[in-house]
C-alpha cells in the first residue's frame, strides 16, 4: 500500500497564497471579464505546432499514458502531445474552464533517452501537477503580479518559491506511483540532468545513489542552497528514495524534515542568521521601551525579517520565547566581528523601529543614544544618524497634529 503523496506544508502554503491573493474573488472577476482564455492560447499552440497522440498516432505511447492515468485514478480528460524539441523536458497545463481537456506535452528528446518506466515516471509527474492543481495557483499569481510588469513582495516571493519546490516533490511522488519502479525514477533524474543514456555509459543504480549522497552532503552540511522553482536534483532523488522506502507516514515526514530545511534556506552568508536574530531581538526590545507595542512596530519588524525568513512571524514568535537580551548582545557582537562597518546600519534599524508607530518618546531617544554610545559612536554621530532617519522616514501621526 502506497503512502499519501501529499506534503502538508505544500498544501498549507498553497492555501495561504491563494487566499492571500483573494483567489475566489479574482477567479470570479476573470470569468466574467475575459473574452478569451488560456485554453484558447494553449490549444492553438499545441494543435498547430505539435503532434497529438492518440490510438492511431503513436498508439503505444498513447496506451502508456492512459495506463498511467488509470494507475493514478485521474478521471479528467487529458490530451497528450509530443513536441519536436531537443531539450529534455515535459510540461502540463490545466484546463481553465473545464470545457477542454488538460494538456500534457513531452519533448521528443525524452524518447531517445527514457525507458518505458522512466516515461511513466515523467507522465505521472506531469499528471501529478494536474491532480495537485498547481496551474490554477500559478495563473492567479501571474495575474496579480504579471511578470516583467510588477515585482512580488519578498515574503510572497520566498513562499511561492518554497511552494513550487514542494509541489515538484509531490509531483515526483505521483511519478513514482505511476511506474512503481524506484530505479527508473532515479535514472530518469540523472538522464534529465546529464542528457546521457546511462545504460550505454554502463552506469549502475548503486553508483548513482552513492554519487547523489555526495552531492546531497553539500546541501546538508556545506551551505548549498536550492534557489530555483524546481528543487536541485540531489534533493529530488533523496526525497523520492525516502518516499519509496518509508514504512509509514510518520517516518516519511520525519525523514523529509532534513530535506525541507534545505529548501527553507534563504541565505548562506555567515551574517544572515545573526542579522535575523538582531532584527528580531532589537525590534522587540525597542518596541517595548515605551510599554506599548504597536501593530505598526510588529509589522515593521516582520517586514525586515521577511528578507531572510520565509516565515518571519513564526521566527519572531520563537525568538520572543527565548532570552532576548542575551541573543541581542550576542548577535551584535557576532555581526560586528564579521563586519565592523555595520555599526551605523544596526543603529539605523533600531531608529526605524522607533519611528514605525509615528511617535517618538523620550525613553526611546535615550535608549538610542545609550545603544549608540555602546557601539562607540559619538553623540554627534548618533545625532546625525537620528536626524537623517527622521528626515527620510518620519511621518507624524494624524492624531498628534489634529
Amino acid at each position: 500500500m502506497y503512502l499519501n503523496p501529499e506534503i502538508q506544508l505544500e498544501k498549507d502554503l498553497a492555501s495561504q497564497i491563494y487566499h492571500g491573493l483573494q483567489g475566489d474573488v479574482i477567479r470570479f472577476i476573470l470569468q466574467n471579464a475575459k473574452d478569451t482564455t488560456d485554453d484558447d492560447y494553449w490549444r492553438s499552440r499545441m494543435e498547430g505546432h505539435c503532434m497529438k497522440v492518440d490510438d492511431n498516432i503513436l498508439g503505444h505511447f498513447y496506451r502508456l499514458c492512459q495506463e498511467v492515468k488509470d494507475r493514478l485514478g485521474f478521471k479528467e480528460n487529458v490530451d497528450f502531445y509530443v513536441t519536436g524539441d531537443s531539450t529534455i523536458n515535459a510540461f502540463s497545463v490545466a484546463a481553465e474552464d473545464g470545457k477542454h481537456p488538460h494538456i500534457v506535452n513531452v519533448n521528443s528528446e525524452l524518447f531517445n533517452l527514457m525507458s518505458e518506466d522512466e516515461l511513466r515516471f515523467v507522465i505521472g509527474h506531469e499528471l501529478g501537477h494536474l491532480i495537485n492543481m498547481d496551474t490554477e495557483l500559478k495563473r492567479l499569481i501571474y495575474f496579480v503580479y504579471p511578470p516583467q510588469i510588477s515585482s512580488l513582495p519578498i515574503t510572497l516571493q520566498l513562499k511561492i518559491q518554497l511552494h513550487d519546490n514542494l509541489a515538484e516533490l509531490v509531483a515526483d511522488r505521483y511519478g513514482y506511483l505511476a511506474c512503481g519502479n524506484l530505479e527508473a525514477c532515479v535514472t530518469a533524474f540523472f538522464k534529465m540532468a546529464s542528457g546521457l543514456d546511462l545504460e550505454k555509459m554502463q552506469v549502475s543504480i548503486e553508483d548513482l545513489l552513492e554519487e547523489n549522497k555526495k552531492h546531497l552532503n553539500y546541501f546538508l552540511k556545506e551551505g548549498g542552497m536550492s534557489h530555483y522553482d524546481h528543487p536541485v536534483n540531489p534533493i529530488r532523488v533523496q526525497a523520492i528514495y525516502l518516499y519509496a522506502k518509508a514504512v509509514n507516514q510518520d517516518e516519511l515526514e520525519k525523514d523529509m524534515g532534513e530535506l525541507i530545511q534545505i529548501l527553507l534556506k534563504v541565505g548562506n552568508h555567515p551574517l544572515t542568521n545573526f542579522m535575523s536574530i538582531f532584527i528580531a531581538t532589537a525590534g522587540i526590545i525597542v518596541a517595548n521601551i515605551d510599554g506599548q507595542v504597536s501593530k505598526e512596530e510588529i509589522d515593521h519588524i516582520v517586514q525586515n525579517l521577511s528578507r531572510s525568513k520565509i516565515f518571519p512571524k513564526i521566527f519572531l514568535e520563537s525568538i520572543g520565547k527565548l532570552d532576548i537580551n542575551h541573543l541581542f548582545e550576542d548577535s551584535v557582537k557576532q555581526i560586528l566581528e564579521i563586519n565592523p562597518g555595520l555599526k551605523t546600519n544596526l543603529l539605523e534599524y533600531m531608529i526605524s523601529v522607533v519611528l514605525a508607530d509615528r511617535d517618538i518618546r523620550d525613553k526611546e531617544v535615550n535608549f538610542i543614544y545609550n545603544i549608540g554610545r555602546g557601539l562607540d559612536l559619538s553623540i554627534k554621530e548618533i545625532s546625525v544618524i537620528f536626524a537623517n532617519m527622521i528626515q527620510r522616514n518620519f511621518v507624524p501621526s494624524l492624531d498628534a497634529i489634529s
